[in-house]
């Protein structure tokens, strides 16, 4: 599946806040933007007063697979254009101002934008140009900034990677995917009885070579091996395979034993 067909199907997904690019100078980051909105779910897009105007080709060329929200997407001359008809409004602010705002991570502004949908209203997310960010009068149209923890000495962020980080938290906040899991693709994790005939198993052969044949520290060596495999989940085709290289072991070793056996008769 080619990234162009892999968009076809995009489509809005709920009340997904609007995202709303403020002179944007590159067309090249526009389509970045657009595809970083399709990792996350986010559809709308409105540019305000683009500094090289609209359209752009770069910016279908960076969009891979994300056309769709570029050929939707509104143009507006102003940010008070462009967020007339929404409830709410957050602005990314890179940057300490003198504003009395409320500020939020970008966690922290997902859930509220979640809280919002569930009423049915809809909120904007403001990115400012890519040299210097949104400024005063921008930041003025918004009920709430947003500002990235980042590491104090480094936090330049490319505007796709800041539309990327919100897409992101905007997406975990509704998602359910466990934080971890095990791959187990064809097979499944083997219970406590399999893994146990398969210790007896290998116990028995360890027994019959000789490899448990200290009495006194036996037991210990026994619960070693207990402790290595009880460590993970081990599959049930993994213990298929233990069990047939312990069989081949002894097979060989059973071998060995008559060949050498008749050599020494010989």
């Amino acid at each position: 599946m080619t990234n162009k067909d892999q968009g076809a199907d995009l489509q809005p997904i709920g009340h997904a806040p609007v995202v709303i690019l403020v002179r944007p100078q590159l067309a090249d980051n526009i389509g970045a933007a657009a595809r970083a909105m399709a990792n996350g779910g986010l559809f709308h897009l409105r540019l305000v007063a683009p500094r090289d105007g609209w359209p752009q080709e770069n910016a279908w060329r960076n969009a891979s697979g994300a056309q769709r929200i570029l050929e939707h997407l509104t143009l507006y001359e102003t940010v008070a254009g462009a967020v007339a008809d929404l409830h709410h409004v957050f602005a990314t602010c890179p940057r300490p101002r003198h504003i009395v705002k409320q500020v939020l991570t970008p966690r922290g502004a997902a859930a509220e934008l979640r809280e919002i949908e569930t009423r049915g209203l809809r909120a904007g997310l403001l990115f400012g140009p890519e040299r210097a960010g949104l400024d005063n009068d921008d930041m003025a149209q918004a009920d709430t900034l947003i500002r990235y923890p980042m590491n104090p000495a480094f936090t330049s962020l490319n505007l796709a990677q800041a539309v990327m980080v919100m897409a992101y938290e905007w997406w975990q906040s509704a998602d359910t995917t466990p934080a971890r899991d095990f791959m187990t693709n064809e097979t499944s994790v083997a219970t406590k009885a399999e893994l146990e005939n398969f210790l007896a198993h290998l116990v028995d052969q360890l027994d019959a070579c000789g490899f448990l044949r200290n009495a006194p520290k036996r037991p210990g060596m026994v619960r070693n091996l207990r402790h290595f495999f009880q460590r993970g989940e081990v599959t049930e085709q993994e213990l298929r395979t233990l069990h047939g290289v312990v069989t081949e072991l002894a097979i060989g070793r059973r071998t060995r034993g008559r060949l050498e056996k008749d050599m020494i008769e010989e």
